[in-house]
C-alpha cells in the first residue's frame, strides 16, 4: 500500500490524466483494506498488543482518504466529459470519505491534519462550484453514485516476502561475537604472548637503531649534502634574481658613477672654496702682523675687525663640517669601488658570473672515493627502510592474528600446543630481522673506512662551499648596497650642494672684509698720527708698481752706505735698527756735529 501511495504521489506531480490517477488511488484503497482484514486478524492482533487498534484506525483513515482521492479525480474525468450531473455525485462523495477521514484522524500527527484540511478546501470548492453550476446552468439529473461504473485499481508494484534471515533486511548478527568465557581467557593469554614477542623484537630494534644514529650523528654525514656538485653547476636562484632586475636596468653602474662623480666635482669646489677663504684670512692675519712689526711695536695677537671675525668663524664651522663629511664622501667612495665590478658581473652575461663562481675541482681517485661513500650511504638508508617495512609488518600480523574461533574448538589442555603452532607463522619475519640487525656491524664498518678516504675530499669540498657561498652573499650585498649607494650619492651631492651655495657667499664676504682691512692699514700708513707728530719729510717720489709696506721694507741699514768723510760716525745693522737698546742705535747720543742727527728716520710711524 504505502509502495502504491508512492506511486499516485507521482503520478499527480506529473499531472498525469485523471481517470489513471484515479485508478492509482482506487488500488491504494484496496491495498489497505487488506491491510485491515489482515490486522483484524485474532493472531496479528496477539502479536501487536495494544498498537494493532492504532494501527487499524490508521489504515481505515487512509482508505476514506484515498477513496475520496479517487472520486475527486473521478468528478474531473466527468467534468472533462462534460458529464456534469455524474461530476456532482462524485465530488459529493468525495467530501462525504474525507468527513470519514477526518473523524477517524483524531490523535494523528499536525502534519496529517494539515494535508487533511488542505485536501477538504480542494474538494469542498470543487463541490460547491459543480453544485451551483448544474443547479443555474446545466440542470443535469444527478445519478445515484451505485448506478454509477464503479472504479477498478491499477496495481503498480508487486510485494516480495521478507525472509527474517536474510543479513541484507535483518544486518548483521548482534550475537556473532559472544564466545565461552574460557575462550576468552584463552584468547587473552594468546595475546599476551604475541606482546612478549613483539616486545623481545623492538628491544632489538631500538638498541640497534640507537647505535646506529649515535654512529651517523658522530660522522655528520648527510646522504643529501655529502655530494652536492650539481650545485656549482648552476647559478643559485636569488643571484638569478639579482641579474634578472639588473638586466632590465642596463645603465646601473653608469649612473652610480655618474652620480659618485658629481658628488666628487661639487665636493671638490667646496673644498677650493673653503681653502680660498682660509688663504685670505691668513693673508690678511700675515699683512697685520707685518704691519705691527714696522710700528715697532710689540706684535699682539691681531685683532680682526668684525667683519673678518664673523667670516673666520663661519668658515671654521664650515671646515668642520667639510671634515667630517670628507670622512663620510671617502667611505661612500671606498664602498663604490667596492661594489662596482660586482654590479658590473652583475649585469653582464650569466657566463661571466657562473664563471666568477668558484668550483670545485676533484681528481678521478677523488670522485672514486665519493662515488664509493655515497653507496654505502645508500646501503644505510636501504637497511633502515627495510628495519621499518619488516618492524611494520610484524605490527599489522599481530595485530590481525586472530584464533578466537579455534580456541573455542580446542581443548584447555591443548592450548600451549595451539600456542606455538600459531606463534610459528612469525618465525620468517624474525628471521629477516635478525639477518638486517646483524648486517648493521658490517654496513658501520665500511662507512667508517669510506670516511677516512673521504676526509680529504670532504675538506676541499667545504672549502669550495664557503667559498662559494661567501662569493653569492657578497654579489647580493653589491646589489642590494646599490640603492642604499645611489640613496647615500644624493645626499651627499644635495649636502654639498647648500655647502657650496654657503661657501661662495662666504668667499665674497670674505674678499669684501679683506678688502677693507686692507684700505684700512693703507690709512693707517698715509695719515700722520695727530697734532704732536715732527713735520713731514718732504715727499719720495712716487712708487708706481709697489704699495707703501713694500717701500717701507726696502728701508733696511742694509742699504745704507758711509763715504770717507763718515768714517767716524756710528755704523747701524739691522740688528740695531731693529732692536735698538739704551745707548745704542737711534737711542744713543747724538752728536752735535750731525745736523740730521734729531731726525726721527720713523717719524711718521711713532705715536706717543
Amino acid at each position: 500500500g504505502q509502495a502504491q501511495e508512492c506511486l499516485l504521489e507521482k503520478s499527480m506531480l506529473d499531472n498525469r490524466k485523471s481517470f489513471l490517477v484515479a485508478r492509482i488511488s482506487a488500488q491504494v484503497v484496496d491495498y489497505y483494506k487488506e491491510a485491515c482484514r489482515a490486522l483484524e486478524n485474532s493472531e496479528t492482533a496477539s502479536l501487536l498488543g495494544k498498537i494493532q487498534k492504532d494501527w487499524k484506525k490508521l489504515v481505515q483513515m487512509k482508505i476514506y482518504y484515498f477513496a475520496a482521492v479517487a472520486h475527486l479525480h473521478m468528478g474531473k474525468q466527468a467534468e472533462e466529459q462534460q458529464k456534469f450531473g455524474e461530476r456532482v455525485i462524485y465530488f459529493q462523495s468525495a467530501l462525504d470519505k474525507l468527513n470519514e477521514a477526518i473523524k477517524l484522524a483524531k490523535g494523528q500527527p499536525e502534519t496529517v491534519q494539515e494535508a487533511l484540511r488542505f485536501t477538504m478546501d480542494v474538494i469542498g470548492g470543487k463541490y460547491n462550484s459543480a453544485k451551483k453550476d448544474n443547479d443555474f446552468i446545466y440542470h443535469e439529473a444527478v445519478p445515484a453514485l451505485d448506478t454509477l461504473q464503479s472504479v477498478k485499481g491499477a496495481p503498480l508494484v508487486k510485494a516480495l516476502p521478507v525472509n527474517p534471515t536474510d543479513p541484507a533486511v535483518t544486518g548483521p548478527d548482534i550475537f556473532a561475537k559472544l564466545v565461552p568465557m574460557a575462550a576468552h581467557e584463552a584468547s587473552s593469554l594468546y595475546s599476551e604472548e604475541k606482546a612478549k614477542l613483539l616486545r623481545d623484537v623492538m628491544a632489538k630494534i631500538e638498541a640497534k637503531n640507537e647505535v646506529l644514529d649515535q654512529f651517523m650523528d658522530s660522522m655528520q654525514l648527510d646522504p643529501e649534502t655529502v655530494d652536492n656538485l650539481d650545485m656549482y653547476n648552476h647559478i643559485p636562484p636569488v643571484l638569478m634574481e639579482k641579474c634578472a632586475a639588473l638586466s632590465v636596468r642596463p645603465d646601473t653602474v653608469r649612473n652610480l658613477v655618474q652620480s659618485m662623480q658629481v658628488l666628487s666635482g661639487v665636493f671638490t669646489d667646496v673644498e677650493a672654496s673653503l681653502k680660498e677663504i682660509r688663504d685670505l684670512l691668513e693673508e690678511d692675519e700675515a699683512q697685520e702682523r707685518k704691519l705691527q712689526e714696522l710700528l715697532g711695536r710689540v706684535p699682539p695677537a691681531p685683532a680682526s675687525p668684525p667683519g673678518l671675525a664673523e667670516v673666520s668663524k663661519e668658515c671654521s664651522k664650515y671646515l668642520e663640517l667639510h671634515e667630517k663629511a670628507s670622512f663620510t664622501n671617502t667611505e661612500l667612495h671606498r664602498a663604490m669601488n667596492l661594489h662596482l665590478g660586482n654590479l658590473r658581473l652583475l649585469g653582464g652575461p650569466l657566463e661571466q658570473v657562473r664563471a666568477a663562481l668558484p668550483t670545485p675541482t676533484l681528481s678521478e681517485d677523488d670522485k672514486q672515493v665519493l662515488q664509493n661513500l655515497k653507496r654505502i650511504l645508500a646501503k644505510v638508508q636501504e637497511m633502515r627502510d627495510q628495519r621499518m617495512s619488516l618492524e611494520q609488518q610484524l605490527r599489522e600480523m599481530i595485530q590481525k592474528d586472530d584464533i578466537t574461533t579455534s580456541l573455542v574448538t580446542t581443548d584447555r589442555s591443548e592450548m600451549k600446543k595451539l600456542f606455538e603452532e600459531q606463534l610459528k607463522k612469525y618465525d620468517q619475519l624474525k628471521v629477516y630481522l635478525e639477518q638486517n640487525l646483524a648486517a648493521q656491524e658490517n654496513v658501520l664498518k665500511a662507512l667508517t673506512d669510506a670516511n677516512v678516504k673521504y676526509a680529504a675530499v670532504r675538506k676541499a669540498l667545504a672549502e669550495v662551499e664557503h667559498k662559494w657561498n661567501t662569493t653569492v652573499q657578497t654579489l647580493v650585498a653589491s646589489y642590494e648596497a646599490y640603492e642604499d649607494l645611489m640613496k647615500k650619492s644624493q645626499e651627499g651631492k644635495d649636502f654639498y650642494t647648500d655647502l657650496e651655495g654657503k661657501a661662495a657667499k662666504l668667499l665674497e664676504r670674505a674678499r669684501a672684509a679683506c678688502q677693507a682691512s686692507e684700505a684700512h692699514r693703507q690709512q693707517l700708513l698715509e695719515s700722520p698720527e695727530g697734532p704732536g707728530a715732527p713735520p713731514e719729510p718732504p715727499a719720495a717720489p712716487p712708487a708706481s708698481s709697489s704699495s707703501s709696506l713694500e717701500l717701507l721694507a726696502s728701508l733696511t741699514p742694509e742699504a745704507f752706505s758711509l763715504d770717507a768723510s763718515l768714517k767716524g760716525k756710528q755704523r747701524m745693522n739691522k740688528q740695531n735698527f731693529l732692536q735698538a737698546q739704551p745707548g745704542e742705535g737711534l737711542r744713543a747720543p747724538r752728536p752735535s756735529d750731525d745736523p740730521l742727527s734729531m731726525l726721527d728716520p720713523l717719524w711718521t710711524l711713532n705715536k706717543a
